[in-house]
């Protein structure tokens, strides 16, 4: 059995468990203020190619969306995404539980179009019933989108210029933002940091045990932000987990050689799955493949592959999602191949 389920079915890149394993008899400060954590920061800063960023590490993604969003709204106010965004769909309501309203416009391919969010925005300051509804505070996108599609650079432009129109904060969830960064012409992170208000560098898929890194773009920070993580479960006392290994993964260009290690092994799944005459769902460019199969051979392929059932495409065929990732070998790819 092979799997292509997910991108975080494995544990650590070696590299990171090493670096936890030399440092584990390590006696550091707590919460997070550990000589790791602050290298790490410096590290990711440097990445972004400014100083003004204002790093902070959480456990894991929806903790990493829950609390950023709490964060940065007033309680009355909703965040605009679309309606296949994780925070719409696959996080268990955690976003409106803790009070706010997730408006979901239509998406294009996986992503939010500034003309939809600008005739959202439009309309909503001319309605005379505004104020009787949740009140719009900040957009949540992706990148990569739940269907591994990227926004251009013009598009995050274009988006980020109807946010500030409207103070609006733009934030990116990048629990895949390494996969979206190696896959993308025209999009960096110190590009990322001049085009929204925060973002995430997520670990947890790309090369670690768990942890995300949350990116304030220019000193604007939320008010007690450590006491927010706090109160939303989002602190390990023992922070120095996460510090060390974005320490690791944030040295020698590990983040993005493995990402794109990852992007490799995807283009080739696509090429061969093309060559076997199978038909894509979305055209994607990242980690993520998605891919129109036929019922009977579904049955067969799941006796010896794990991969995503992404929903039905018709009566006789189900739309199958494959992704690879920093530990996708070319023995797991010739694998594939034999059994398709």
């Amino acid at each position: 059995m092979i799997s292509f389920e997910c991108d975080y079915n494995n544990g650590a890149h070696p590299r990171v468990l090493q670096h936890l394993v030399e440092t584990n008899n390590e006696q550091t400060l707590t919460y997070g203020f550990d000589i790791y954590s602050e290298r790490a920061k410096k590290k990711i800063q440097e990445a972004c190619g400014t100083d003004e960023a204002q790093v902070f590490f959480l456990t894991g993604g929806t903790q990493t969306n829950v609390t950023v969003i709490d964060g940065m709204l007033r309680s009355y106010e909703a965040v605009i995404t679309v309606d296949t965004g994780h925070i719409a769909i696959h996080e268990a309501g955690a976003v409106e539980a803790s009070g706010h309203k997730v408006i979901a416009l239509q998406p294009h391919d996986g992503k939010l179009l500034s003309a939809d969010l600008a005739a959202y925005m439009e309309w909503f300051v001319n309605d005379e019933s505004r104020d009787h509804v949740a009140q719009p505070g900040m957009v949540y996108i992706s990148f990569p989108t739940e269907l591994g599609t990227l926004y251009t650079a013009q598009e995050l432009e274009d988006i980020y210029r109807i946010c500030r129109q409207y103070d609006l904060p733009l934030f990116i969830d990048g629990a895949r933002m390494g996969y979206g960064l190696a896959a993308s012409a025209d999009i960096t992170l110190p590009w990322l940091c001049r085009h929204c208000d925060a973002f995430y560098i997520g670990g947890t898929k790309v090369g670690a045990l768990c942890g995300e890194a949350v990116v304030f773009t220019h000193n604007n920070v939320p008010r007690q932000f450590f006491s927010i993580i706090k109160q939303h479960g989002a602190l390990l006392a023992k922070g120095r987990l996460t510090g060390v290994q974005f320490d690791a993964l944030f040295t020698d260009n590990l983040y993005f050689d493995i990402s794109r290690h990852a992007i490799d092994m995807a283009r080739q799944m696509k090429k061969m799955m093309a060559d076997k005459g199978y038909r894509f769902y979305i055209d994607s460019p990242t980690n993520q493949q998605f891919f129109i199969i036929g019922n009977d051979k579904v049955k067969e392929l799941e006796q010896r592959v794990q991969f995503t059932h992404w929903g039905p495409y018709d009566a006789d065929h189900t739309i199958c999602r494959f992704v690879t990732s920093w530990a996708t070998t070319e023995d797991d790819l010739n694998t594939l191949q034999a059994i398709v």
